[in-house]
């Protein structure tokens, strides 16, 4: 169980590192426009997600609380 601990606030950690260095990530969507028979005409367009800095914030102080317990509770 100490060791799930320790794992889980490590990998919290490098999410939370991770959040902060990467503040989101863009990626393509294609939309059809119109459509006339067989001739359909689509529009590509950039949607951007961006992460909460915050939620960067929680995962590393959350990361680094599970590690404080882990190395209490080892003793």
């Amino acid at each position: 169980m100490k060791s799930i601990i320790n794992i889980v606030g490590v990998l919290l950690i490098i999410v939370g590192i991770t959040a902060f260095v990467y503040p989101g990530f863009t990626y393509n969507k294609k939309e059809e426009v119109a459509k006339l028979g067989d001739f359909q005409i689509t529009a590509q367009t950039k949607e951007r997600v961006k992460f909460p800095p915050i939620l960067g914030g929680l995962c590393l102080a959350g990361g680094i609380i599970l590690l404080i317990v882990g190395q209490i509770n080892k003793k």
